[in-house]
Formats: C-alpha cells, structure tokens, sequence
C-alpha cells in the first residue's frame, strides 16, 4: 500500500456489550463499515498475525495501549488494532489485555486485509490465512503512512517487528507535523 490510497471499504461484525439484554452475556451483533472507523478521523491502524500471540501481547498492543496519550498529542483521534480474528476472541483479547485506549477491529473473514493486499498464509503455524504486521496512520479513509514489517511472503519463518512498532509510527508522526 502506498500514501495517497483509499483503505477497502468493508463491513465488520462485531459484538458489542448492550446491558439493555441483560443476562451472563449481554452482547448483540453490529455491522460496522470501514466508514465507521476511519471518515473523518485521523487514525493510526496495526495489524498482527493473531490475538493472544506473544509479540503481539507482549510489545505492539501494550505500546499502542500505553503511548495512547503520546499519539493523541500528535493529533492522532483513534489507535485501531486490527486482525484475522473473530469478534469474539479479539473483545475476549482486549479483555484480557485490559485495554481501555485501543479499538480492536475483528477481520474476521480477512475481507480487509486481503483487499489491501496484506493477506498471508501462515499454514506452517496451524494458523491458516492471517494478516502480516504492519500498521498505518489513515486520514480520513486514505493512507498518510505506511509501516510494513520486511520480507511479507507465505508460510515466513519468522515474524519480524519494528516497522510497526508504536515507536516507530510515534517518530514518524513528531517528524512529519
């Protein structure tokens, strides 16, 4: 992807907590579009290969979660955490995570990812299809930056992180005001 490209518009489904249904689970589905997230805001989107991995529990949403203050005073509205997951493990991860700063974005069917061409297949780690790491700044719905981990190919032995490090996307921001 490349500055100056509109993100795919897609529509989510996610569920969100209404206490209006009461019981053990009070969730209920809703559709939300790519026009949701990103019209009008200036965002910074990541995506990673899948909740609950180390790397991505240990470093990239932690320092998304934790520079929430650092992004917004560089004009930053909105840090999306997008992957190949479902509703249900990513509010389940951000749960966990105690996330209370970071939107996580469930690309369920990897509609997204594949459209804007970071879909990967990650066969050789039980996972299937899934997203390579990369994240983004987005203003409304078109791409300022791009941050994309080296070497995006099929079944890649490794998982390489820093491009799309929060570090990363935060100097790149403070450099280009």
């Amino acid at each position: 992807m490349h500055p100056g490209v509109r993100v795919p518009q897609v529509t989510f489904h996610t569920r969100v907590r209404d206490e209006s249904i009461g019981g053990d689970n009070p969730f209920r589905w809703q559709d939300m579009t790519t026009d949701d997230y990103f019209k009008g805001k200036r965002v910074v989107l990541f995506s990673l290969p899948g909740a609950f991995t180390p790397t991505c529990s240990t470093y990239q949403l932690p320092g998304y979660e934790n520079g929430y203050d650092d992004f917004k005073a560089e004009g930053i509205d909105e840090i999306y955490c997008m992957s190949v997951n479902d509703s249900f493990v990513m509010n389940k991860w951000a749960k966990d995570q105690g996330i209370k700063n970071v939107k996580v974005i469930p690309d369920g069917s990897g509609e997204f990812t594949r459209k804007i061409g970071m879909l990967v297949e990650k066969a050789n780690l039980g996972f299937g299809y899934r997203s390579w790491r990369y994240a983004a700044v987005v203003n409304d719905g078109v791409i300022e930056a791009w941050f994309e981990e080296p070497g995006r190919e099929d079944n890649h032995p490794e998982d390489p992180y820093g491009e799309s490090a929060p570090e990363t996307v935060l100097a790149w921001l403070r450099a280009n005001k």
